[in-house]
């Protein structure tokens, strides 16, 4: 119950101060880090807004897990690129 509470606060923190700051440049900061198909360009507020502030909430109240997560999904992107590589190799020929 601790933890969930820990992680209910962290996320209403993170959720406000980034709503807060959004048009002050956090949009643009954000803009700058992501790809072009994911930019923002200033819209989607609410979607990015609750996106990082549950990630950011999580990572604060579990960061081991975040982690190990990001290593899985690192191997499995790692196994779909090989795979669609090589197969495009036999599509090939």
């Amino acid at each position: 119950m601790t933890v969930f509470l820990i992680w209910v606060i962290a996320f209403v923190l993170i959720g406000y101060y980034t709503h807060k700051r959004w048009e002050n440049g956090f949009s643009d900061s954000l803009d700058k880090m992501l790809p072009e198909v994911l930019k923002t360009h200033g819209e989607n507020r609410l979607v990015w807004v609750v996106a990082l502030a549950v990630l950011g909430a999580t990572t604060l109240v579990r960061p081991v897990d975040i982690l190990l997560v990001s290593i899985l999904i690192g191997i499995i992107a790692l196994v779909v690129i090989k795979l669609a590589s090589w197969a495009a190799g036999k599509a090939a020929h």
